[in-house]
């Protein structure tokens, strides 16, 4: 099964940043998608709108 959420060890990872910036960076994923009407869980967020907001994301998924 293909991961569908990212949390912020993920997008520490992913974006080579410390682990308070990858929890605001969450915070302003999930802030913009409850503004756009969707249900978010508190400290994860959708790894489709990852990849939207960051341009060239990829991560390998054999995690």
């Amino acid at each position: 099964m293909t991961r569908q959420v990212y949390g912020a060890k993920d997008l520490q990872e992913l974006l080579g940043v410390s682990e308070s910036k990858a929890y605001q960076y969450i915070r302003i994923m999930n802030a913009e998608l409850q503004e756009k009407g969707f249900l978010t869980v508190r400290g994860k967020v959708p790894v489709a709108y990852v990849k939207e907001r960051f341009f060239g994301v990829t991560m390998n998924e054999s995690a």
